[in-house]
């Protein structure tokens, strides 16, 4: 008896002493992962979408040093990043398999579930435990949080990471970057976010999404005050662009002005943001606006004004393009200061 006594003891210590080594080993790797840097030398990044905004993000993250694998719908439009290091993937599964953090900006929610979370061709499929996903598109906050419990459990994490600034932040490396999720996860990315602008930690998932679309909410009616106030200086028999220069440094300066008031005297309207990824952005505020039960006529109004240019098939020129829906309206044009 003393001797079954006794090797049930040494196999009691025996077993303890593997469970202790091994929690202490992992706490150790834990640890370690979570206060190692990300940096070029350590971290391969993955990058689905490579449109009007994505082409000049990547660039950043390529010029910095980092290994960049890249998934866009038509290669071609890619090449210019091919030209100067990225690597081709020929899905989001390629691209999540041969990386540690994932970064997609896509245009619709739809895109974004299919390239996220296809069950055989999606990144989160393909993303080894521990990798991260970060969805910059302006999506749907449900969505956002569905990812994120999707990419929990497989042992990864999620971020979402919508960004403000149009065609010009993104050259500029000058975004706004609405972060929501895990707040040390978002702490552990800045180093390649700031390479992009500046990240706002909003909470926890969706709010990142929530904050966009209340950013998309305010630009949507400051495009449509300025509009209307350059609408009605040039009835007024003002010079426009006197006009604009002297409300600049005003009450009414804005973001908007800066970006888009001296595009709209050139008739300049390409995209740096698409008329219809701002009425998709629109539509989803108007249904969140529904879900929370609040009413806001600033918001139905913009978006009205923006749906009547897709109606002209004007939805792949850019939201200073609202210029045209205003002119219709009011049977006048400000062509004559192009």
């Amino acid at each position: 008896m003393r001797r079954i006594k006794s090797l049930l003891h040494s196999i009691y210590h025996f077993h303890s002493s593997i469970i202790s080594n091994s929690i202490a080993a992992g706490l150790h790797r834990t640890m370690a992962t979570a206060v190692q840097p990300i940096s070029p030398s350590n971290t391969r990044l993955g990058w689905i979408g490579t449109g009007v905004m994505g082409q000049s993000m990547c660039s950043h993250l390529i010029k910095a040093g980092y290994t960049l694998t890249i998934f866009t719908r038509t290669q071609s439009k890619a090449q210019p990043l091919l030209d100067i290091g990225a690597n081709w993937a020929s899905s989001p599964h390629a691209v999540a398999s041969q990386s540690d953090v994932v970064f997609s900006i896509v245009g619709y929610p739809s895109d974004v579930r299919h390239v996220l979370l296809h069950p055989t061709s999606g990144a989160l499929a393909g993303l080894s435990p521990n990798g991260i996903l970060v969805d910059m598109t302006t999506s749907e906050p449900s969505l956002a949080i569905e990812i994120s419990n999707s990419a929990a459990e497989k042992s990864c994490f999620s971020i979402d990471a919508p960004v403000s600034g149009g065609d010009r932040g993104a050259r500029n490396a000058a975004l706004s970057i609405f972060a929501g999720g895990d707040e040390s996860t978002v702490k552990r990315l800045n180093p390649i976010f700031t390479l992009l602008g500046k990240v706002n930690y909003m909470g926890g998932p969706g709010k990142g999404q929530f904050a966009k679309l209340a950013n998309q909410i305010t630009i949507a009616s400051t495009m449509v005050g300025l509009i209307e106030g350059m609408i009605y200086a040039h009835k007024a028999g003002l010079d426009l662009p006197l006009y604009l220069d002297a409300i600049s440094t005003g009450a009414a300066g804005s973001k908007s002005l800066d970006l888009y008031g001296q595009r709209i005297l050139k008739r300049d309207f390409e995209a740096g943001f698409y008329v219809n990824h701002f009425v998709k952005d629109l539509g989803i505020c108007l249904r969140e606006c529904q879900n929370m039960g609040i009413a806001l006529p600033g918001l139905a109004l913009a978006q009205q004004l923006y749906v009547s240019l897709q109606a002209h098939g004007e939805g792949d020129l850019g939201t200073q393009a609202l210029i045209l829906s205003l002119e219709r309206l009011n049977n006048s044009s400000l062509k004559s200061y192009s």
